[in-house]
Order: structure tokens, then C-alpha cells, then sequence
């Protein structure tokens, strides 16, 4: 399996960006979708969710800016981000989360797009 990211860039404080993960297999396969990213010298934190059923989750830094949503159609997962602060600066990774039984959970990552915020 494999997602690839894709988006980033390089953007002022208040702009926006879309990014967009495309998985190798249909996403419907994966209970889960996300959005993680990481800053230098931060842990890897949840950006946003999406299950298979549509369920959102929202890390609390980012919730009333950014958008999740997914089009099984084409494989992908989106991420809309409004209102960008230099705070948001950070590798942002695509995540698929696959539950096969008790004690069977998989994660899958994409390689990383970079979001670069300028003050």
C-alpha cells in the first residue's frame, strides 16, 4: 500500500492550501484517514481524521480552519486548511489506518508534504 502527499508549499499567515493523499488501493479498505503532522522538534500530532463511515476528528489547534474529506471515487483524501499561521508550519503526513481484528491495527504513512507559513 501506498500514499503519496502531495500540496505543500510555501504560503503567508492567513492563506490557505489544499493537500491531497492518493492511496495505491481504494480507500475504502482503510477504516481510517488522516492527517498528521509534525514540527521540528514537536512529536507527530493528529491533524484530522476521517472514518470510513465519514466521521470527522479534529486536532483542537486546527478545528474552524481545516477541512477533512475523502472521494472514494479517485482514492483520496483532502485536506483544506484556511486562516494558516506560522504554527501550522510543519510536515504534514498522510495516514490510513486499516482494523483487521483484536490486536491487528496497521498503519500505513505517505512520505510528507512540507506547509511552510510565513509571518
Amino acid at each position: 500500500v501506498q500514499l503519496q502527499a502531495f500540496g505543500g508549499g510555501l504560503v503567508q499567515a492567513g492563506g490557505s492550501l489544499r493537500l491531497s493523499c492518493v492511496a495505491s488501493q481504494t480507500i475504502s479498505r482503510f477504516n481510517r484517514m488522516g492527517w498528521y503532522r509534525q514540527a521540528p522538534g514537536k512529536q507527530r500530532e493528529l491533524v484530522a481524521s476521517i472514518s470510513l463511515g465519514g466521521t470527522t476528528n479534529y486536532g483542537d489547534s486546527v478545528k474552524g480552519r481545516f477541512t477533512i474529506s475523502r472521494d472514494n471515487a479517485k482514492n483520496s483524501v483532502y485536506l483544506q486548511m484556511y486562516s494558516l499561521t506560522p504554527d501550522d508550519t510543519a510536515v504534514y503526513y498522510c495516514n490510513g489506518v486499516k482494523e483487521l481484528g483484536p490486536l491487528k491495527t496497521y498503519n500505513f504513512w505517505g512520505q510528507g508534504t512540507v506547509v511552510t507559513v510565513s509571518s
